[in-house]
């Protein structure tokens, strides 16, 4: 017997017994009982499997969609020069299609300025004394420019862009070194070092890292210690003001790039041109004239639509595989007639074949407006001619279409996002108090001109609930241009910068307001102190900002800064909307809708979800496996138990047996010798009588 039947192999030789084919008869219904444990096993096997592959088509079907669930991705003008040479063009969200004639007169070019030359770049420049180099960035106007000089020119601060400092000491007091602790200071200017062969040929190249006219340099020379002087030969070397004295040379002005568009004059601090034409970024490359066309990217539209119904077919193919009935039975599919497919199938099938909820009554509501319907075989095909004309006529409608999107009535409120839980709907919008910006109005009145200096330059302030300290670039200021300093000084400060929180500050009539970018309660400025506090600005009138309030479609919402945000547990729980301007009351309305890419992307993630109809289906099996799995295994041992209470059973028959036939061996010989004795006196007799004298 074989060692896996537990079965030994020497029962039977003393009875004569077959104990190995006794004992496995008697097992066989065990063993049939346990090959019919393993069959249902095997099954549940085989149709878990089946659903791994649902799974799996559902997962490839559900990716599919990602590039028609981001309008963005499908929805994209194209656009095209007619000479790539003087300009290229791309196009993005917003852009509209047509044609556009571009001249490009000039480029955007970043300001270079260079110093006197300098025999070594390695020998000390000065004494060494501290040196504090302030690097101020704005436009140049005015006046004459000669051999890289002006005279007559103003210099208006750029606002928007921080002031470089570096101080340069014993320890960096070369050329070299300058150049060094210039471009280790990362603040939008690039030193380089040129040798042009003249008998003191090492000359620093100083050049912003920005193009644009408000982008050219102011250079002064002042003490880092805040007293005394600087070092002359550094300030001689190095100082630079288009309105004063200039010991460097222009060697290439800031400007901007200046075009046409369809006749319309545009300037650019840039190459990169956006928004001259809405939706295109131009980028110029030479000066010149070409036509730039944006047009529907009508190939991504087809190709979108198109990929997705084959996707679809991929998944439908997958699931009538598995459904399939074959009458000779070899090609049943293992999850004919499963109710968990029939769910998934139905409602798959339902999304598709119902009008989308929530769209505008004139947009696209259908798939069969675009071209997309089932054939017979349940299949998805596309009429190219149907969807050609969608492209062509509702292009923007397609967002709504298949991705889940938001459009309002009002120009100035807009979709920002949703939730799960949203509802799609036609939704009122209506605002009761509209968002404000934080402000603080200072009280003094400001002359003709201020002059800033270590006794008035520093401003502590709190803007947007984060506190810093700025300090002023020394100079004589009008009221504009204070109010330009101080601006830039904040916005260029790190903490505020890191914060996200930018001001805007003007003049009026000689007096500073301080305006935070931010909207809501969130938005607020005051000022603590400073030694500039007193003279620059005096006592402040603040004005913290509101946020925004109202209603979608008569929800309630939450208001922060210009953002309204639907409540949970109403129809536009999740729904973000941005309303701008001033206007209360009634801001239109806005169409919610899910598309249908959207809305099957949401139904797959529900299937395959923790508590979805797949994931239950597949846990039920799992269980159902395990359950046999162990049921085997118990009835395994039983097998075992009562294998071995047959072996001992026909082990003690055939001891007994054997014992028995023992005994009639002993008794037939005994017996038979007796006999032979007594009833016979001849030879053979005699032989047999010899025969038990020897036993």
């Amino acid at each position: 017997m074989s060692s896996s039947s537990g079965l030994v192999s020497s029962p039977g030789i003393g009875s004569g017994l077959d104990v190995n084919a006794l004992v496995t008869s008697l097992m066989q219904p065990a063993q049939n009982k346990l090959t019919l444990l393993k069959s249902q096993q095997q099954s549940y096997q085989t149709t878990l499997s089946a659903f791994g592959a649902l799974k799996s088509a559902l997962s490839s079907f559900q990716s599919s969609l990602s590039s028609l669930s981001d309008p963005s991705q499908f929805l994209q003008l194209s656009a095209d020069s007619s000479d790539k040479t003087i300009v290229t063009a791309t196009a993005a969200s917003g852009a509209q299609a047509g044609n556009f004639s571009v001249n490009v007169s000039q480029l955007a070019q970043a300001q270079s300025l260079s110093a006197a030359g300098v025999a070594s770049t390695t020998s000390t420049i000065g004494s060494g004394t501290p040196t504090k180099l302030t690097i101020d960035f704005g436009t140049i106007s005015g006046g004459t420019l000669s051999n890289g000089t002006y005279s007559g020119a103003s210099f208006a601060q750029n606002a928007a862009q921080q002031s470089l400092s570096v101080t340069i000491d014993s320890s960096n007091n070369t050329l070299q070194g300058i150049a060094n602790a210039i471009n280790a200071a990362n603040g939008g200017v690039q030193a380089t070092i040129v040798n042009d062969g003249s008998s003191n040929p090492y000359r620093l190249v100083l050049t912003s890292t920005s193009t644009g006219q408000n982008m050219s340099m102011r250079i002064s020379a002042s003490s880092a210690t805040g007293s005394g002087s600087p070092d002359s030969a550094i300030a001689g070397l190095l100082s630079y003001d288009p309105t004063g004295t200039q010991d460097m040379t222009q060697t290439a002005a800031a400007q901007n790039a200046q075009l046409t568009v369809n006749g319309l004059a545009v300037s650019s601090s840039t190459n990169t041109v956006a928004g001259a034409i809405q939706g295109v970024s131009l980028n110029l490359l030479k000066a010149g004239t070409a036509t730039v066309t944006t047009a529907n990217n009508t190939a991504g539209v087809t190709s979108a639509v198109n990929g997705f119904v084959s996707a679809y077919n991929t998944l439908n193919s997958a699931i009538s595989s598995l459904t399939a009935y074959d009458s000779t039975g070899q090609n049943t599919g293992a999850l004919l007639g499963d109710p968990t497919v029939q769910l998934i199938q139905n409602q798959i099938r339902s999304v598709l074949d119902n009008p989308l909820p929530g769209v505008g009554q004139s947009a696209l509501s259908t798939l069969t407006q675009v071209g997309v319907q089932f054939q017979a075989d349940g299949s998805l095909s596309v009429d190219s001619t149907k969807l050609q004309n969608a492209v062509n006529n509702n292009f923007s409608q397609l967002a709504s279409l298949f991705a889940t999107n938001g459009t309002a009535t009002d120009s100035l409120v807009s979709y920002l996002g949703s939730s799960a839980s949203t509802q799609a709907g036609q939704y009122a919008v209506n605002v009761t108090q509209a968002a404000t910006q934080g402000s603080a109005t200072g009280s003094v009145t400001l002359g003709a001109s201020t002059v800033i200096g270590s006794g008035n330059n520093t401003l502590n302030l709190t803007l947007d609930n984060v506190s810093s300290s700025i300090t002023i670039p020394a100079g004589t200021y009008t009221a504009s241009a204070l109010a330009t300093a101080i601006q830039s000084a904040v916005n260029g400060n790190t903490t505020f910068a890191n914060a996200g929180s930018t001001v805007a500050v003007t003049q009026s009539g000689g007096v500073l307001k301080f305006t935070s970018n931010r909207y809501g309660s969130a938005s607020n400025v005051s000022f603590t102190g400073g030694n500039g506090y007193a003279s620059l600005i005096g006592t402040t009138t603040n004005t913290t900002g509101l946020d925004i309030a109202g209603t979608i479609g008569g929800y309630a919402t939450t208001g922060s800064g210009q953002t309204l945000t639907g409540a949970p547990g109403t129809a536009v729980a999740g729904l973000q909307i941005s309303v701008q301007g001033t206007t209360t009351g009634s801001r239109g309305t806005l169409n919610f809708s899910q598309g249908y890419a959207s809305l099957l992307s949401s139904q797959i993630t529900g299937f395959l979800g923790s508590s979805g109809a797949l994931t239950s289906a597949t846990n039920s099996l799992n269980q159902t496996i395990t359950s046999l799995t162990k049921a085997q295994t118990d009835w395994q041992a039983q097998m075992t138990q009562m294998q071995n209470t047959y072996l001992a059973q026909f082990t003690a028959l055939d001891a007994t047996i054997s014992q028995l036939n023992s005994t009639s061996n002993y008794l037939q010989q005994v017996l038979g010798t007796s006999t032979g004795s007594s009833s016979g006196s001849s030879g053979s007799s005699g032989s047999s009588s010899g025969s038990s004298t020897k036993g």
